[in-house]
């Protein structure tokens, strides 16, 4: 029997929905077995569409990967204009539930690294297009936390924050080599310590 290819119309989707497919089988390829390893092929056979369909939606794979990563940051960032929300006035309890936050991240079955800083070591030239976007989303973190640090007093908010952040990237990328079970474990208590090593309270 004669095999038919896939054409848009006949899996059951016009561009939008190809786009849509092929965008989600990228971020799935991408962040499971890394940018490099997956070809176009690849992706648009797991999308189901046509290889013309994903340059209809994107210019390129790198701009596929763009795109990608600006969901990723996307998401992150509502995530923790959420959990923040929930913490207003209260700086010390949002720095701590920033480390949380990404310890629960880290905890997940699925977590294979963050996927923005799995791009800049896979990507270490600045003129690729996903660069921009992962260098934007973790300064402004970065940003974010140092201007949380800022409302704790007598704190050195630039050096707290970067402290944190040192601990977090550090405990996503021990996961790659230790799991869940290493010292990515220990994300929280060594958070809570950096955090309480700043604060200076004024006796009773």
């Amino acid at each position: 029997m004669k095999k038919v290819l896939c054409s848009d119309q006949a899996c059951g989707g016009d561009r939008k929905g190809a786009a849509a497919r092929v965008f989600e089988a990228a971020r799935d390829l991408f962040y499971r077995r890394g940018i490099r390893a997956v070809g176009v092929d690849e992706i648009v056979s797991q999308a189901g569409v046509t290889k013309p369909s994903l340059y209809r939606a994107f210019a390129s794979k790198d701009d596929l990967v763009a795109a990608c990563l600006t969901e990723s940051a996307r998401g992150s960032t509502a995530d923790l204009d959420a959990l923040l929300a929930e913490l207003p006035d209260d700086p010390e309890a949002q720095l701590r539930a920033i480390v949380r936050h990404f310890a629960r991240k880290i905890a997940d079955p699925g977590f294979r690294g963050c996927p923005l800083s799995n791009t800049a070591v896979e990507f270490p030239e600045p003129g690729h297009p996903g660069r921009a976007v992962l260098e934007t989303c973790k300064a402004n973190l970065r940003g974010r936390m140092v201007g949380i640090a800022r409302g704790l007093p007598q704190v050195d908010a630039e050096t707290l924050a970067d402290g944190l952040i040192l601990l977090i990237e550090g405990a996503m990328a021990s996961h790659h080599i230790f799991g869940s079970q290493g010292p990515s474990g220990s994300l929280i208590a060594c958070g809570d310590q950096l955090i309480s090593s700043h604060l200076v309270r004024t006796p009773a």
